[in-house]
């Protein structure tokens, strides 16, 4: 469980393909904390820690992860939004995020707005799937590459989020442009309500 806000964004150092399986070799300043088998959000993807040295470790996305997210497109030197699971005697931040991304999105648009930025997504609709939850809703929370943002101008396929200063240095939204993909989990409490209305 994790709750969209992001510790640190590393850079990938390496990667190596095994048959359908991606490996992905980080370097982030809290490696010396990591452990084997403990769970880290990348870019919202929960992934495995595998193996450590003394200033890498290595997660491994096999072919659901690559085929559901963005992780397959990255490269060598490419920095990746990093969260370790929620403790659950700190505060929520962000909203409740599972680190299990649901499909990806394309940046269409990156609006400078005096000191803040407005960027767009848009991404594939299936009615069968917003009627279960797989959408967003205007103020509500949507996790884009492992960051918790808030909705605005929510339509059918497509949403914007408003960028501070803050995130867009410290995550990897300062090299999100036209053009790029990004990995979306939408809100699973919006899931569940969709679900239980099917009940009524």
């Amino acid at each position: 469980m994790f709750s969209g806000i992001i510790e640190e964004a590393a850079q990938v150092v390496a990667l190596q393909t095994d048959k359908g399986n991606l490996h992905l070799t980080l370097k982030c300043s809290f490696v010396n904390e990591l452990k084997i088998d403990q769970s880290v959000a990348h870019n919202g993807v929960c992934l495995t820690v595998v193996s450590l040295t003394d200033d890498t470790y290595t997660v491994t996305a096999i072919k659901e992860t690559l085929e559901r997210s963005n992780l397959g497109k990255l490269a060598v030197g490419d920095k990746v939004n990093l969260e370790r699971s929620m403790i659950m005697n700190g505060r929520l931040d962000g909203h409740i995020v599972q680190g299990h991304v649901d499909q990806t999105a394309v940046c269409t648009d990156v609006k400078e707005a005096d000191g803040s930025w407005y960027y767009t997504f848009e991404y594939a609709f299936d009615k069968e799937m917003a009627q279960q939850g797989y959408m967003t809703v205007e103020k509500g929370s949507v996790c884009v590459n492992g960051v918790s943002l808030t909705v605005c101008n929510s339509q059918a396929n497509s949403f914007q989020v408003a960028i501070i200063p803050y995130t867009h240095d410290f995550t990897n939204f300062g090299q999100i442009e036209k053009g790029t993909v990004v990995n979306l989990e939408f809100d699973i409490v919006g899931k569940y309500i969709s679900k239980m209305m099917q009940f009524k």
